[in-house]
């Protein structure tokens, strides 16, 4: 089926404007704009607008049509914990959320480490999901001969574990780190917590605890995991890849001490050394941990209210080049419990990135959305023509309609874990129409599930 996306309102490339645009074959055919003479299009001269037409049109007035969203950054728990989690479910949740693309982390069981298990992934995917996908090969102690291996080509990156997190896939040993940042043939992208900070921390917190002088309740996460504990951590990966000449991607940046590492004078296309950011960093601050508990525990942990605008700031100067979820899916039991220490870190949040976002940083910030979510993603990871409408691109496209307000709630998530942090959130905008490789795969809560995602590729 091809599509003509009649009457809609562009965010693309910095620029706003009204145009029509014209799918086929899986690619953006044209794009038309306002008041623009348009080429005839055979099947819509004709007039045949029916169920038998070869072009589905969409009348997309009063709507955004934006570039479909890369989550560079999620878990989707496949395989080995798909009983919170898998390809399938998650990426139901993604095009839900206008996300088209999704690059998942190797903390599974087994851990993907290994050339084979990375295969592994790739197969399911081309099974199962409804977006395109990439996988990272992960990062230990002993696996540096699978990680040069990597094809830079058909592969997103290294993910490198700088401090513990779910999974336990610390690379703590010096010598594999130097070599990682001297040979890895593709980007690093790194979790920065200071394991040691950590671990005296939660050594002090038992203490106190034990002497009645503090709560281990949610709200102890960030002075246990804190700013100190990231800024030393990212310090060092900083410092190793100015050394060594390494593409370095940062993640789930949460800190204001740790924007002092970037930099914001350099074309994303020519940087080294990037940030990443995510929805919740953006939306909770240390306030919410009395109200929301241990729901929105993560690693690194949600900090203060001053992080949070300085992390909004950064997005705005650019010292952050892109959001991603950390979407981490958990089972609400294994969340809510009465014990911190077992109290799961991570949370869902791909269905319902667009939303915090405009929440976050007003309708008026679309265009930087789609440029930190579509365009910086597909830049920085030199993803083949994906994360803009162009002609001759990929034809990954969401349409958004910014006139409506709706509630989010658990009832409502597509995730497996079924719930959400962000339960009684009122949002001012909703996707409405999603399209990955000219397919429409999402509709007004309607998922069409004929067609499967493709595995992305990069150009060096």
């Amino acid at each position: 089926m091809n599509y003509y996306i009649k009457n809609a309102t562009l965010v693309n490339e910095g620029q706003t404007f009204k145009a029509s645009v014209f799918v086929s074959d899986g690619k953006i055919a044209k794009i038309v704009r306002e008041n623009q003479a348009p080429e005839p299009v055979p099947e819509l001269v004709e007039g045949r607008e029916g169920p038998s037409a070869s072009v589905q049109i969409i009348d997309a007035t009063g709507k955004y049509l934006i570039p479909g969203i890369i989550d560079e950054h999620v878990h989707f728990r496949e395989p080995g914990l798909t009983h919170k989690a898998d390809i399938y479910t998650e990426s139901r949740a993604a095009v839900a959320g206008g996300v088209t693309s999704f690059m998942d982390m190797p903390n599974t069981n087994p851990q993907t480490t290994t050339q084979e298990l990375l295969r592994q992934k790739f197969d399911l995917a081309a099974e199962k999901s409804l977006a395109n996908y990439s996988f990272y090969l992960g990062a230990t102690n002993d696996n540096i001969d699978e990680i040069v291996k990597t094809d830079p080509k058909t592969v997103c990156g290294i993910k490198l574990f700088m401090g513990s997190s779910t999974g336990n896939m610390l690379v703590d040993k010096i010598e594999v780190l130097v070599r990682l940042f001297r040979e890895s043939p593709c980007l690093i992208a790194v979790h920065c917590e200071d394991e040691q900070i950590i671990h005296a921390n939660t050594v002090c917190s038992k203490d106190l605890s034990a002497k009645g002088q503090v709560v281990l309740d949610a709200g102890i996460h960030p002075f246990i995991r804190t700013s100190e504990a990231c800024y030393k951590s990212s310090f060092m990966a900083v410092d190793m890849a100015e050394h060594f000449g390494a593409r370095l991607h940062v993640l789930h940046i949460s800190t204001q001490k740790e924007l002092s590492l970037f930099k914001n004078n350099i074309p994303l296309k020519d940087k080294k050394i990037t940030a990443e950011t995510c929805p919740h960093y953006l939306w909770f601050d240390e306030r919410d941990y009395e109200k929301k508990g241990f729901a929105i525990k993560c690693n690194p942990a949600i900090k203060s209210h001053r992080d949070k605008e300085a992390l909004l700031q950064a997005l705005r100067d650019g010292l952050i080049d892109t959001i991603g979820t950390d979407h981490a899916p958990h089972l609400l039991e294994e969340k809510m419990t009465d014990d911190y220490f077992t109290s799961k870190s991570g949370f869902p949040s791909v269905q319902h990135s667009l939303d915090i976002m405009v929440n976050a940083m007003g309708k008026e910030s679309l265009p930087l959305l789609v440029q930190l979510m579509c365009h910086n993603p597909a830049i920085l990871y030199r993803i083949d023509r994906r994360g803009y409408i162009r002609e001759g691109h990929y034809a990954d496209l969401a349409l958004v309609d910014m006139n409506v307000s709706h509630t989010i709630s658990g009832k409502d998530e597509f995730s497996k874990c079924g719930w959400t942090p962000y339960d009684g959130v009122e949002s001012h905008c909703r996707v409405t129409h999603t399209f990955v490789n000219g397919n429409l795969v999402y509709e007004n809560g309607i998922f069409h599930e004929g067609n499967r995602g493709e595995r992305l590729l990069f150009n060096y």
